[in-house]
């Protein structure tokens, strides 16, 4: 088995179908960012985006997209974006076997799809993706979901008739294609990054530019989508993110901090639920992270694992050293380690500079100490 890298643009037809095809035969691949169309559209902002392909007697047998930093290490593409990543591939492929054919040191992942357990070696943790997915009727999802939880929709029709008494009639937009709702929405959420003392991953060059060419998209399998909750004509509070035929892999939640009273963000995601059909989804992944605002919504789980791999070559021994003290440091644990051990992986697949990765890590210091200390970490 051999392996070759190329920059995404430089993908040939066929190796893109190839690559969509073996998306397309395993369901755990089916997401709008384990695919070629996400790699090439991070590669029109990223010089750094490589696509790694591994033949077998000529034929490809697993592709993976990722960001070649120096020293060989590599970062999932599209990160701190890619929710989920993965050697795509039909078959088990020994992950250090693989990154040492590459020329690759190590790829660290934080949301790794691997139903064949290549990677199983390099795992530190699992946690959960939540899924909304539609097998019947928006409203038959609906129903079940208050069989589940009658007094938090007994809760949520309390909020959703004083927001229309209040304020006006509640309607949703799916597409909203408002370069407005657009431009408030990313200034709510870098506000709100800013506010809660997380690192801004929005304010990169790179990171815009892909938010703008996705949101710009008006053809192609793979585009921006942004789905927005209105009241009376006012804006309360969207989500953006990536569509790839029916599936909806949203980025960004955003709320109007000055409606806070009438909780917009509690009901967003039931009226999204039911505009799912006219918007042509069957699936709205929510990835993992902040549970307890997501996982009433969702009947269904993925599994995804935190880790790295390092290759089975030379190359990977201070690959190896680093990620055994990160693990004797806590970092595999819940605490502060761990979470220093996130800020950091978002700070470093952020910023493409080091006066940007020291600029990150000084505000993340100046910025704990005054964190708003009711405000989770924002999604």
């Amino acid at each position: 088995m051999i392996a070759e890298s190329r920059h995404p643009s430089q993908l040939t037809v066929e190796d893109a179908a190839a690559w969509r095809a073996l998306c397309a035969a395993h369901p755990a691949f089916a997401s709008p960012l384990m695919g070629p169309d996400f790699a090439q559209a991070v590669g029109e902002v990223r010089d750094d985006a490589r696509v790694t392909i591994w033949r077998r007697e000529g034929r490809p047998v697993g592709f993976l997209p990722h960001h070649r930093r120096p020293g060989g290490f590599a970062r999932p593409i599209g990160a701190p974006f890619s929710d989920y990543h993965a050697l795509v591939s039909a078959e088990r492929l020994d992950a250090g076997e693989a990154l040492a054919a590459a020329g690759l040191s190590a790829f660290r992942f934080t949301g790794l799809v691997d139903p064949f357990g290549g990677f199983a070696a390099g795992v530190a943790g699992r946690k959960q993706g939540f899924v909304i997915a539609l097998t019947g009727s928006a409203e038959d999802y609906l129903e079940t979901l208050r069989a589940q939880s009658p007094k938090r929709f007994k809760n949520y029709r309390r909020l959703t008739s004083k927001l229309e008494r209040e304020i006006g009639e509640i309607a949703v937009a799916a597409p909203d294609v408002s370069q407005d709702a657009f431009d408030q929405l990313i200034a709510w959420k870098r506000a709100q990054l800013k506010r809660t003392g997380m690192h801004d991953f929005l304010g990169p060059a790179w990171t815009r530019a892909l938010m703008d060419n996705l949101f710009a998209r008006r053809q192609g399998e793979l585009q921006g989508l942004m789905v927005c909750l209105y009241a009376g004509g006012r804006l309360l509070s969207g989500q953006f993110g990536v569509r790839q035929g029916e599936v909806f892999h949203p980025w960004i939640a955003s709320t109007d901090p000055d409606m806070g009273a009438w909780s917009p963000g509690q009901l967003f995601l039931l009226q999204a639920i039911a505009a799912m059909p006219g918007a042509g989804l069957s699936v709205y992944d929510l990835a993992s992270g902040h549970e307890h605002y997501k996982r009433p919504y969702a009947l269904q789980t993925r599994e995804i694992a935190d880790g790295q791999v390092a290759a089975a070559n030379g190359a990977g021994r201070a690959a190896r050293v680093s990620a055994a003290a990160w693990a004797m440091a806590g970092a595999n644990r819940e605490g502060a380690t761990a979470s220093l051990r996130r800020r950091l992986d978002i700070i470093a697949t952020a910023e493409l500079s080091l006066a940007g990765r020291a600029r990150g890590l000084a505000t993340a210091i100046a910025s704990k100490a005054r964190r708003a200390p009711s405000e989770p970490e924002a999604a």
